[in-house]
């Protein structure tokens, strides 16, 4: 029996005749350039000294994990749930983390209860399942305002992160900034998830569409560009940038994109600075323009295999 689903039963939040022209997409800003990686090791400090930097703007705001727990299944300094809530100033008052792992759920709990008292009113909600079926839930809770500054990380492996989730958390105010996103984008293993995958279903599922395959067969990069253009064009973020995270300080092989979709105008200044204050001097790293200039890029599509840098979309 098939795992696939047939293309007259794919249900979309959203009809494309909604989506914005291109033409009609704020130009994205200008940055400075990568100088030195991120790496895996510090990807949990880059996302806490991020909302370190988001929270001195907002001054309170909302915190949404979609896959909380420690991806080394026991308390370590590189959690990025545990950094965020620990981080000072403690000025984020809402917590909803999320883990389909019981024993990643063991953890999350055992983290919540060893917080020390604080001197505001804070909530940590844990939330054991499936993110794609709990995050209406999360959504729901009363937390998240119109006016309340949320932020969203959505840390998958690979496939676990439906498209139609990212569309509920992308859509779901109906005034002022949308809620704030980092989205996980697998690169150096892509391929071979690709090639293992046989439910055809999640794939389709991933990518919200039942061209999933022309995904499949992208480069890299293409596959990248694809991704940061969903979240402008079809989710209508200001901006959306797709940060390389590589496997050592030294650069080595580009494992995933973090793809930062937001709206508010300082934000990607703001992730920026959190970029290249969290990469130590490590020794030398050589890497392409970050931003090439659209009109002078090489037509010429990379080898697949080729771990190219961030590129702006539009």
């Amino acid at each position: 029996m098939s795992d696939a689903i047939p293309p007259n039963k794919q249900q979309f939040l959203f009809d494309a005749s909604e989506f914005p022209p291109l033409d009609d997409i704020p130009a994205e800003p200008s940055l400075k350039q990568i100088e030195r990686p991120v790496c895996t090791a510090n990807k949990a400090q880059l996302i806490m000294r991020y909302l370190r930097y988001f929270v001195f703007i907002t001054k309170h705001g909302t915190y949404i994990d979609g896959f909380a727990g420690p991806q080394e299944e026991r308390p370590c300094d590189t959690w990025s749930a545990k950094l965020v809530i620990e981080s000072e100033p403690k000025w984020m008052r809402h917590f909803h983390l999320c883990d389909a792992k019981r024993s990643q759920v063991k953890l999350l709990r055992q983290m919540k209860a060893s917080q020390a008292p604080c001197q505001y009113d804070r909530n940590i909600e844990i939330y054991e399942g499936n993110f794609n079926e709990k995050v209406e839930k999360i959504l729901r809770s009363g937390d998240i305002t119109e006016k309340e500054a949320t932020f969203c990380l959505l840390d998958q492996r690979t496939f676990e992160c439906e498209w139609v989730t990212v569309e509920k958390l992308a859509r779901f105010k109906n005034s002022g900034t949308k809620i704030e996103l980092f989205y996980f984008l697998a690169n150096s293993w892509q391929e071979r998830a690709f090639a293992a995958q046989k439910k055809t279903h999640v794939p389709a599922a991933w990518w919200g569409r039942d061209d999933w395959k022309d995904v499949r067969d992208m480069t890299r990069d293409e596959r990248r560009d694809a991704f940061v253009e969903r979240f402008r064009r079809d989710l209508g973020y200001r901006s959306a940038k797709a940060w390389p995270i590589f496997a050592a300080p030294n650069g080595g092989a580009l494992m995933y994109y973090m793809i930062h979709a937001t709206d508010h105008l300082e934000a990607p200044k703001l992730m920026s600075r959190a970029y290249h204050a969290t990469v130590s001097p490590s020794g030398p790293f050589v890497q392409e323009t970050l931003f090439p200039n659209p009109k002078s890029a090489s037509s010429t599509a990379p080898d697949k295999a080729s771990p190219l840098p961030m590129q702006q979309s539009g």
